[in-house]
């Protein structure tokens, strides 16, 4: 007697209300959102065995993209098929959008009032200490011997000091990581992963009544047809309806583009966001990128929704023959699609290959250079952040081939220093989580703005 399909055990009604529950609980970054994943799925439903579940965020870790997201995305698929992780996908993104949008149009009316201010006071510092515990959570993961200690060494200097593009650095990561497994498999210190039904606990139903695709050149060639038109169009509809130097199509081109360097996370590639958007495009200043970051930390959903953040602000300031308010809401809005639905693309395109791509010791091993190279890329991040929060003032100084950003040092922002260090003692000492750190910093600031 044939397996049931797993999607005609799980209805997708009570999949949807389970994916509903999942969206409107997603904070704290990737960790949390996977861990609430995790609750729900396994712990809870048992509808996915534990060496199925972390089998399918395996595979999420080698794309680029929001890997929670893409979690949702796969097993949405795996219980419910194509129209399954769609509408994880979709629900697990649609309360931080609509979030952000709204806190996006409240920073442009109130961003510059006193109250505002003194909130954000206490709220950058908080995301700093965020950052710092990302580099020390992501570091102890990912370094396990000295030769990945100098992946991510390599990778900041290439960043912070000589200004390597970001994607370059990722690039050259996967390369360098390939090539010292070939030449000594023992130099990153990881071994081959093992198949996912040999750990865990096991789901209700078998593997085998999972959602399945045989892999085949007609199905991808009909995702790729369906999916790079979805994803493509409106930029280009944008350029075509207002130019292609409007501040629209830009947006869309360089959002698309980063869509598909995104490797490593929301914290690795806000850097080279944050760099392009405050020095190259001009969209923000400079603080305003720690503050997107707050805003995206204090909402559900993927933390990459600060690019939202980023596209309103922009817009909004240069809005063409558009109003502020429609032109932030516009590029808002396509930003978000051209950064999310790459990621049903690279799912239902990559799904039936998992298994393949689990056993193959060359893509472990590149991946393991990138993840070791994130820890710098993150690290950098931290120095962006830390500059323009710590002090009032700074500058680029270049000297032949290196580019670095000096702040001045009488320039000190000694109450930032301080909550700071408060933030890194909540989290890192008392075990508190981003929002209620990002909180009571928030507290913290507006308290400071009364005493005189």
């Amino acid at each position: 007697m044939a397996v049931p399909r797993r999607q005609d055990l799980v209805p997708l009604a009570e999949a949807t209300k389970t994916w509903f529950r999942v969206s409107l609980q997603t904070f704290g970054g990737p960790a949390g959102q996977i861990a609430v994943m995790h609750r729900f799925l396994v712990d809870e439903q048992k509808w996915l065995g534990e060496g199925r579940f972390l089998h399918a965020l395996n595979y999420c870790m080698l794309l680029p993209g929001p890997e929670a997201q893409q979690l949702a995305i796969y097993t949405g698929w795996l219980l419910n098929g194509t129209l399954g992780g769609l509408i994880a996908g979709v629900l697990f993104v649609v309360p931080g959008v609509l979030a952000m949008l709204a806190l996006s149009a409240g920073y442009v009316e109130f961003g510059e009032t006193s109250f505002v201010v003194a909130l954000f006071a206490g709220v950058s510092p908080a995301v700093l200490a965020i950052v710092i515990q990302a580099v020390i959570r992501v570091g102890r993961r990912a370094l396990h011997n000295a030769a990945l200690v100098a992946f991510a060494v390599a990778a900041f200097a290439a960043l912070a000091v000589f200004g390597v593009p970001f994607p370059v650095v990722v690039l050259a990561a996967g390369i360098a990581g390939w090539l010292m497994s070939r030449i000594d498999p023992r130099s990153l210190g990881r071994a081959p992963a093992k198949d996912s039904s040999d750990t865990g606990e096991r789901a209700l139903v078998d593997d085998e009544a999972f959602h399945a695709a045989q892999p085949s050149l007609r199905r991808a060639l009909v995702i790729l047809g369906i999916g790079l038109p979805m994803w493509l169009v409106p930029t280009v509809a944008a350029a075509a309806l207002a130019g292609t130097h409007s501040v629209y199509a830009r947006q869309g081109l360089f959002f698309s583009g980063t869509a598909v360097v995104t490797f490593g996370g929301a914290y690795a590639v806000l850097s080279f966001v944050a760099e392009r958007a405050v020095n190259s495009y001009h969209w923000l200043l400079p603080g305003e990128m720690a503050r997107g970051l707050a805003l995206a930390e204090s909402t559900p959903g993927p933390l990459i929704m600060v690019v939202q953040f980023v596209a309103f602000l922009g817009a909004y300031r240069d809005p063409g023959a558009l109003p502020p308010w429609a032109a932030g809401l516009v590029a808002s809005l396509l930003t978000t699609w051209v950064t999310f639905v790459p990621c049903f693309v690279f799912v239902f395109l990559g799904a039936p290959y998992v298994e393949q791509m689990r056993r193959n010791a060359s893509l472990s091993a590149a991946l393991t250079g990138i993840t070791a190279a994130v820890v710098g890329v993150i690290a950098n991040l931290g120095v962006f952040f830390g500059v323009h929060t710590l002090f009032e003032d700074s500058a680029e100084r270049t000297w032949g081939p290196v580019q670095l950003l000096v702040p001045e040092a009488a320039s000190l922002r000694w109450e930032a220093v301080g909550i700071t260090a408060i933030a890194l003692l909540l989290m890192l000492r008392v075990g508190w989580g981003p929002l209620r750190t990002l909180g009571v910093c928030a507290l913290l600031g507006l308290g400071l703005a009364v005493i005189p």
